[in-house]
């Protein structure tokens, strides 16, 4: 466990960049750092956050508590069969590193997740998905502690409440569980999902369908379209794509027959946040150092000196004009603290 630390920039700690600090900081790297850490009476009381990679927040303003920075690494092996294996994941490893080596070792599930930014910790609770795929399809359970009993609590798949983009951890359980583990379970004999048009040709391209050029694919793909953190700050998408009704859907369709859906069920329809944003002109706006990336609509950027508030003070104005023009309410995917 690292000594807790007085006023300390957050800005080396999150993708966006932006310039926030914290009344206090400290990391731990193991079950029982974290326990005497949350014992230690200097932040009694105070409001604690958790932060793993950072590639999902944004701070608006300093924060009056403790950040703790999540390091728990390791992997271990649970079971081994000749049709998949299950491994305990750290919640401190960098995400796309343990993709890479699952697709090293010959075991799918994970590979059309690749390239997405942060750590194994905040997979679950954002439960990740891309290109037709969940990280809620290989999570075999979710290790956590309870930060008032100091308890360890295990969550199994069925428990998360997986959601799109959403688990109980966003929600009931919300600042009331630190997740310190993550097990998965993956196959050795993989199922390729390529569904979606781009993923499938261009690995079609590449001569051969294997893990190897699934994830090269992704990875590709996501260059093309995404800016890089270190480059430009961001945090992916910022928004959620929103789900409506079919009544709701018609309605658009009627009014913008170009309109791009995904039919799930019930009736119900996706519609990709980013064309809306797009339609409506945003792409590449700038307001100082604040704005919408160029190639991707659904990303906020930061060109290099944007506060947190002109961030969210931008994506407020985008809600409105969606509201406005498609009577939908965009929701957030990135974390606003």
């Amino acid at each position: 466990m690292s000594a807790i630390q007085e006023n300390i920039s957050l800005k080396p700690y999150t993708t966006f960049g932006v310039e926030a600090r914290t009344r206090y900081f400290a990391s731990f790297e193991s079950i029982e750092d974290l326990k005497k850490l949350l014992a230690d009476k200097t932040c009694s009381g105070m409001r604690k956050l958790i932060l793993g990679g950072g590639s999902n927040v944004l701070f608006t303003d300093d924060f009056d508590g403790l950040v703790i920075h999540n390091k728990i690494k390791g992997l271990k092996i649970l079971q081994d069969s000749d049709e998949s294996i299950s491994i305990r994941v750290g919640a401190g490893e960098n995400w796309d590193d343990l993709v890479a080596y699952t697709v090293d070792q010959g075991w799918g599930g994970l590979e059309n997740l690749s390239y997405i930014p942060g750590n194994v910790g905040a997979s679950p609770i954002q439960n990740i998905g891309a290109y037709g795929t969940e990280v809620k399809e290989s999570i075999h359970y979710v290790q956590t502690l309870n930060p008032e009993t100091l308890t360890p609590v295990t969550y199994s798949k069925s428990d998360c409440r997986f959601g799109y983009r959403d688990s109980i951890f966003k929600r009931q359980l919300k600042d009331k569980r630190i997740i310190t583990h993550v097990a998965f379970t993956l196959l050795k004999k993989p199922k390729f999902n390529l569904d979606y048009g781009i993923l499938n040709e261009t690995v079609r391209q590449k001569g051969r369908v294997n893990l190897k050029t699934v994830r090269e694919s992704v990875i590709e793909i996501r260059k093309s379209k995404l800016p890089e953190p270190e480059e430009i700050g961001n945090a992916g998408s910022f928004f959620k794509n929103p789900i409506v009704d079919s009544k709701h859907y018609k309605k658009l369709k009627s009014a913008y027959p170009d309109v791009p859906s995904y039919t799930l069920a019930n009736k119900r329809h996706k519609i990709p946040a980013g064309w809306m944003i797009d339609k409506l002109g945003w792409k590449g706006y700038r307001e100082g150092d604040a704005g919408v990336h160029s190639k991707q609509a659904l990303v906020l950027v930061n060109y290099g000196n944007a506060t947190g508030r002109q961030i969210y003070g931008l994506s407020q104005k985008i809600r409105e004009s969606v509201k406005s023009e498609f009577g939908i309410d965009l929701e957030y995917e990135v974390n606003v603290i």
